[in-house]
């Protein structure tokens, strides 16, 4: 006799452990039970379908017809050719079929019968007639009135092509090894997929926050973190420049993008994308993560340098300093996470003359002059001053142009074009010096 408390818990910690629902999981007993009654009991070509009350222990069965009219029917050619298609490919499918087989086609044609229930039946497609899978529509009525004659009113019953009858089918309770392991194939392959559809759901609804995971292996240059729920992917162009990963360490990424694949959702992350460096103020920073301060914008060049503008939303919140914390403690932590990755903070400005005058810090500049309509800017420095202004290799200026998104012209006190940059990050021009 079904110990119907154990299977309850049974079912329950199912669930807690796989993170499905328990009515997925009942649903998946239901498919395994119709999967076994149809392989023992049933024809290959019908649609049977079960319910399983947890409550008794008992389960019920019916079979599924689809109703269906002339112009859903093939045609004698359209068969033929399927045929001769199907006669092709089966020259080259072997002759022997194990247990295992029998139960895993079984077990893929209970999933197509569910997929058969759940898929559009608006859209008409046409058929190959089967008596086990489908009634024509004037018998479909005729049945339908003899069921309604019982008190409903014969006008209210309506019945249209693509609307499924059902039939009532004796309940039977032993069933053969080949049916056991049918049901067996249904329950794993279902309980698979609604882990892998429940680990998408909640990857995917966390695009764009930090997550944090155990470094499970390196293949080459491929990192593999252990999310706990699934594996997640840092590829070699989402790492920064110069950082090493070891088996065992525990490191933050950006959870970038979930993708759904057949073997499981794809989860990328990265460590070298802007939104990181912001996710990691809006941890450390209560006044960013409320909403007080906000982070305008964010250049860049993961490894080195980083420059930031912040802006905030109440006049007596100081947002440079909220970022950088008493005694430099809260930029000081996000410095740490980076390997020391240099970070620029400065005050976001509407007024583009400041705001760009900023953006050049730790220079000190002289003079900005815009030209909005080209989205230009040529910025005088003093000679002593240029070497800050256009940074090492031209970081600070290019970093500068990303942050604005101005192209910005160096010069020095003479007029004489020092350097270059666009919203690209691409520097031109001679003079170009180390920091």
């Amino acid at each position: 006799m079904l110990d119907l408390k154990n299977l309850n818990a049974a079912l329950d910690q199912l669930a807690q452990d796989k993170g499905i629902s328990k009515e997925k999981i009942i649903e998946t007993i239901e498919m395994a039970l119709a999967a076994a009654y149809k392989k023992d009991y049933g024809k290959k070509t019908q649609v049977v379908r079960s319910k399983f009350d947890t409550a008794t222990g008992e389960a019920s069965f019916w079979q599924v017809k689809t109703v269906v009219d002339e112009s859903m029917i093939k045609s004698g050619e359209e068969i033929a050719a399927e045929e001769a298609v199907r006669e092709a490919a089966g020259a080259y499918a072997p002759e022997y079929k194990s247990e295992r087989d029998e139960a895993r086609e079984a077990a893929r044609e209970a999933r197509e019968d569910v997929v058969t229930e759940e898929g559009d039946t608006n859209e008409i497609k046409k058929v190959r007639f089967n008596e086990d899978r489908h009634i024509m529509i004037g018998e479909a009525k005729k049945i339908k009135k003899a069921t309604a004659a019982g008190g409903v009113p014969l006008k209210a019953v309506s019945i249209k092509p693509g609307d499924e009858l059902t039939f009532p089918l004796e309940t039977k309770e032993d069933y053969g090894r080949i049916a056991a392991q049918t049901a067996k194939q249904v329950i794993l392959q279902r309980i698979r997929e609604a882990e892998r559809d429940s680990i998408y759901d909640e990857f995917s609804g966390r695009e764009g926050e930090i997550v944090s995971g155990i470094v499970q292996r390196i293949e080459g240059r491929f990192v593999f973190l252990d999310l706990v729920r699934s594996i997640g992917l840092l590829p070699p162009d989402e790492q920064v420049r110069g950082e090493r990963y070891r088996v065992g360490e525990r490191i933050k990424s950006l959870l970038l993008k979930v993708d759904k694949s057949q073997r499981g959702p794809s989860i990328y992350l990265s460590r070298s994308h802007p939104k990181f460096v912001a996710k990691l103020f809006e941890m450390e920073v209560p006044e960013i993560a409320s909403g007080v301060v906000e982070i305008k914008n964010i250049a860049r060049e993961a490894g080195s340098r980083t420059k930031i503008a912040v802006a905030s939303n109440e006049e007596h919140i100081d947002p440079v300093g909220s970022c950088v914390g008493q005694k430099g403690v809260r930029v000081s932590t996000v410095i740490a996470e980076l390997g020391g990755e240099k970070i620029d903070i400065i005050p976001y400005n509407d007024n583009s003359e400041k705001y760009i005058s900023a953006s050049l810090s730790p220079a000190k500049i002289l003079e900005v002059d815009i030209d909005e309509e080209r989205k230009h800017a040529k910025v005088t420095v003093a000679e002593e001053q240029l070497s800050l202004a256009i940074g090492k290799g031209g970081q600070n200026v290019r970093l500068a142009a990303k942050l604005t998104g101005y192209k910005i012209d160096i010069r020095s006190k003479t007029g004489e074009t020092v350097a270059e940059a666009n919203t690209e990050g691409d520097v031109s021009g001679e003079g170009i010096s180390a920091e």
